[in-house]
Formats: C-alpha cells, structure tokens, sequence
C-alpha cells in the first residue's frame, strides 16, 4: 500500500470585514510555536495573506485525516489569537481594494518582475496530495495514467465560485487563475522518465521558468520527496472531504500502479478533449455534465461512479472503500464547496459566505 501525504492552502482573513489580511508570518510564527506542531508542517506562501500546512507521510487516510485536522486547529488557533481567521476556499470572495504584499523570497520576487498582475491574483488556495511511488520511473507510467482522470477529481473538489465580490460563473475560477501560467494544466503523455526529465530540462532552457518549482502542471514528479504530487484540486471546505480526496488520488496511482506492472497501455485522448474536460470540469463542478476519460458528454454522477468503479480494487485493497464511498454518496447529495457557496451568496451575501467558509473550515 503506498503512502500519501496532504498539502492545504488557507487565505488569512479580517473577521470583520471579511478582506484578506497580509499576516501570515505573524500567524505561522505563532502556530509553530505550538508543542504538538512542527516547525516544517506549517509553511509559507507566495501571498502574505496565505499560509500553508503539511502533514507527515501517512500509511492510513485516518492517519491524514487526524494530521490534517490537528494542523488545521494550530493555524485557526494561532489566527484567532492574532485577531484573523483561516478561511479554507479556493478564492476570495471579496474585491481586494490593493494588491496583497507577497512574501518576502527571491523567487517570489523574481515571479513578481516577470507577470506582476498574475502575481496579484495569486491568491488562490488549493489542496496537494502526495502519493509515494516505488521510482520515478513508475512515478511517469503513474502521471500518464491518472491524467485522464483530473478533471473529474476536479469537478469534485470544486471550491473558489466567487472573485471579486461576484460569482464567476466557474465552479473553480481557481483552475482558471492557475492555467494562465506558461507551464500549466494537464501535462503531456511522456515516453518515458527520461522524456519527462527531457522535456524540464528543455522548459527550464527557456529561462522562462526559473526552476521546477514553477511547472504548474496539475500532477507532477516531486522534486522533493519520492512521490507524484496531484495539484488539480482546491482546497476543502472540510476536513473529511479533503481525507474522500486523498483516498481516490491514492487509489488511482495504486490502480496505475497496477496497470503499468501488469503492461496495460495508458489512454492517450488528444490533448484539445483533456482541455475541453477540465475547462468542463471547472466550469460546472458536479452541477452539470462532465466529459469523461473516453471524452463522451455524461451526467456528473455517472462520472464520478465511473471513477469509484475504476478505482474500486484499490479501495478494497487499503480498506478505505466504505469511508470513501460513504463521502463520495455525500459528496453528491450535498454538492461541492462550490455549490455551498453560492447557496450561501444568494440567500446572504458576501459576508454571509465568509462566515460560513470560516465556521465550517475547522469542522470534520
């Protein structure tokens, strides 16, 4: 069974006025000092007004989901001490009057000089999930088999409706925000590791990117640790969902996993149709039809049952099947964090959403 391992990205907010608040040092300062968290578990990000946590490598989803949560209660402690929230959605509901300082790091300030209003508009959060993988070369056979499923995973994770004091129209505008990069969305088939590590090498030739830090492909080799990493999710509402996540995203690299050892060749959809499905999957969540791996127009229920059904041998095999499942039902009589917001907008406004997001972020 492989390990897995969460990412989660919170904005910091006024409770007040519900405006971002550039005092995520302060706040990861005051959390780190906490006895039951670790100085590397809480990090910085690229905005001032976010701040990032990590778990360990876990063998169990009930062993993420109790870091994830644990972590959670740190940095909400840690902000309400210092008279700010966490809010755990994948944009900010309000118009920000000014730009939000970023943190103060040479890359940072390099991505600032290069695209300063993409820089300005990166205040989007997202979840990461790390899934370990025997060798880089099997990490590739597992990125060419898991992307034709990443506008679905996106579609359920959707979280970031609102932007600037309006509902975009998007279920996540937060994958819109992201693909503006020049090394962004769905990655390409690869041959093989050594065309993957080709194909970096080439991109960072470019000098457009300064390191691998900025491929923003949607799952991607680590750099870092022995795992492929899945990007293509925002950040959960709840805790227990972004657990629901991690366990499909580990069963699908175990099912490509198994399906590489075993010779099976992976799907290889022309690259406009993984568009058109993420653009798809972003556009609506699970509120309207999907494209699925085959690139067949089908109801977004049908879809995600359709992953269940892919990934169901792995489930059973790491004895998640009944905890997922159980949120996935949920997830689907519920809607997504994206459909919670907007109920939420209409009936009560931008404040309104805030404080739910706010309330909710800590919960289960």
């Amino acid at each position: 069974m492989t390990t897995v391992g969460i990412e989660e990205e919170y904005l910091l907010v006024d409770p007040v006025t519900g405006r971002l608040a550039p005092h995520a040092e302060r706040v990861r300062a005051a959390a780190g000092l906490q006895p039951f968290v670790a100085g590397e578990e809480i990090q910085p990000e690229i905005s001032q007004a976010q701040i990032e946590v990590a778990t360990p490598v876990c063998a169990t989803l009930k062993e993420a989901g109790g870091h994830l949560l644990r972590l959670r209660h740190a940095v909400a402690g840690a902000a309400e001490k210092s008279g700010y929230r966490i809010m755990a959605s994948g944009t900010p509901p309000f118009r920000e009057d000014t730009p939000v300082p970023i943190t103060d790091q040479t890359r940072y300030k390099a991505m600032q000089r290069q695209a300063p209003q993409l820089v300005a508009e990166q205040t989007v959060s997202g979840m990461h999930v790390h899934v370990g993988v025997p060798s880089r070369r099997m990490g590739t056979e597992i990125l060419n088999r898991i992307r034709v499923w990443l506008p679905s995973l996106t579609a359920m994770a959707a979280n970031s409706p609102l932007w600037e004091g309006r509902d975009t129209g998007f279920a996540s505008w937060r994958t819109v925000v992201f693909g503006r990069w020049p090394v962004s969305g769905i990655p390409p088939r690869f041959a093989d590791v050594a065309d993957y590590e080709a194909r970096v090498r080439r991109l960072l030739s470019t000098g457009v990117i300064d390191d691998t830090g900025q491929l923003y492909w949607q799952i991607r080799l680590s750099e870092n640790y022995p795992t492929v990493e899945i990007r293509c999710l925002d950040v959960q509402l709840r805790t227990d969902d972004a657990v629901m996540l991690a366990g499909l995203t580990r069963a699908l690299a175990d099912t490509a996993l198994h399906e590489a050892i075993s010779g099976r060749p992976p799907a290889d959809p022309a690259p406009e149709m993984l568009q058109v499905a993420m653009w798809q999957a972003a556009r609506h969540g699970l509120s309207g039809d999907l494209i699925d791996p085959a690139g067949r127009r089908r109801r977004a229920g049908d879809v995600v049952y359709g992953l269940l059904d892919h990934v169901g041998p792995a489930l059973d095999a790491a004895g998640d099947t009944r905890e997922v499942t159980s949120l996935v039902h949920r997830l689907l009589q519920q809607g997504t964090g994206a459909d919670k917001q907007r109920q939420v907008f209409v009936e009560g406004g931008l404040g309104a959403v805030v404080e739910m997001i706010v309330e909710v972020g800590g919960t289960p």
